[in-house]
């Protein structure tokens, strides 16, 4: 193994404002991403906030999954952190992309656990 786990992170914009307010929808969605990447979910902790907003984990076997929202904005933060080779966390972020709308996602992948930290060119793509 060449790292101990993949670190995806990720800036959504021009995402759908009721979906990133809607806590179930998001906990739903982000559930479903690590599934479709192929992970083991492990617990779920979601939370919304007065007047707007949701931040939340999915802790998966491989790691875990996190959000938080800004439907003010448009915009939700993710992070996809897996452990080992198995699971690609950029399966999990697109599926998460597509479901809450967005129309910008810029984002960054670091490897974990390879000595010092070393991040790899911003992606940034237009949907």
């Amino acid at each position: 193994m060449d790292t101990m786990g993949r670190h995806v992170i990720a800036e959504l914009w021009g995402c759908n404002a009721d979906k990133l307010n809607d806590v179930q929808g998001i906990e739903r969605t982000m559930v479903n991403a690590a599934l479709e990447a192929g992970a083991e979910v492990r617990e779920v902790a979601f939370h919304k906030f007065a007047p707007q907003g949701v931040s939340g984990v999915v802790i998966i076997s491989e790691s875990h999954l996190t959000i938080h929202s800004f439907p003010e904005h448009g915009y939700a933060s993710i992070d996809v952190y897996t452990c080992g080779e198995r699971i690609d966390p950029n399966v999990a972020c697109d599926y998460i992309t597509k479901h809450l709308g967005a129309t910008r996602l810029e984002s960054i992948e670091v490897p974990r656990g390879v000595g010092p930290i070393q991040v790899n060119d911003v992606k940034v793509r237009a949907f």
